[in-house]
């Protein structure tokens, strides 16, 4: 069950992270930079649930 939540926490920090994102003053490029870096660190942190790493 902890391992549940804690895949869940991550899962909607990710998507809170993306719309901050989103909503920041920046232009195109960089927020989709930003995007890709977000969700790449979003995978390894759901990995690590799964004890992949």
């Amino acid at each position: 069950m902890g391992l549940l939540i804690g895949i869940l926490i991550t899962f909607l920090v990710i998507v809170l992270v993306l719309y901050l994102v989103q909503r920041l003053p920046l232009d195109a490029r960089a927020k989709q930079i930003v995007q890709i870096i977000v969700i790449i660190i979003g995978i390894i942190s759901l990995l690590k649930y799964l004890a992949v790493f």
